[in-house]
């Protein structure tokens, strides 16, 4: 009897994705797929998620230009503190692979490393974290886990820290974002080492 794969902790390496069912065959997409696989960065072309989302092509063909529009607009919320709200959001959903990347970009934006091994060595509620960070940390555990919960405390503390309209809209576009993803990428697949 064959022992089952252990599923990897939270980390900052690079880990695989492995579906639950079958990638759609890059050689026998339709051209509706391809035209949607096209809009991805390249090296995201002929990974297993991209190839699963691409049975629904219209879905990740509006999917890429709103990650990329959320993820990357100038203004706002700075990129690092983006990474860091999906990053809170993730490890609140138990999103180890989406956590891996945003820790890591994090990581690469900041060259904090020790900001996303706090949180995942003391959980999301107890790191260790400047007022900022925490405020932005705080909004993103509460919109991911039940939306509603975010009030108006939660407002001025982001606001306290110097957050303006857009950057909170930022906030809570990246959370929405990604709380999605990871609700797709927990049930189409999981996560393993490379």
């Amino acid at each position: 009897m064959s022992t089952p794969a252990r599923h990897p902790a939270f980390t900052i390496d690079t880990l695989d994705w492995t579906p639950w069912l079958p990638p759609v065959d890059p050689a026998a997409a339709t051209p509706e797929q391809q035209r949607a696989l096209s809009g991805l960065p390249t090296k995201l072309r002929t990974n297993a998620y991209s190839l699963v989302l691409a049975h629904d092509a219209e879905a990740l063909a509006e999917r890429v230009p709103l990650f990329a529009t959320i993820m990357s607009a100038p203004g706002g919320l700075p990129l690092a503190e983006r990474e860091l709200a999906t990053l809170a959001e993730s490890v609140e959903n138990g999103c180890v692979y989406c956590a891996s990347v945003h820790g890591r970009r994090f990581a690469d934006l900041t060259g904090e490393p020790e900001v996303i091994h706090g949180i995942y060595r003391d959980g999301v509620a107890d790191a260790a974290l400047d007022s900022r960070r925490r405020a932005i940390v705080n909004a993103a555990v509460k919109l991911s886990a039940t939306p509603s919960q975010l009030d108006h405390s939660d407002i001025a503390a982001l606001r306290a820290e110097g957050l303006d309209d857009l950057a909170i809209l930022d906030l809570i576009h990246a959370v929405a974002m990604f709380a999605w993803a990871n609700r797709l990428m927990l049930t189409l697949g999981e996560p393993a080492r490379p």
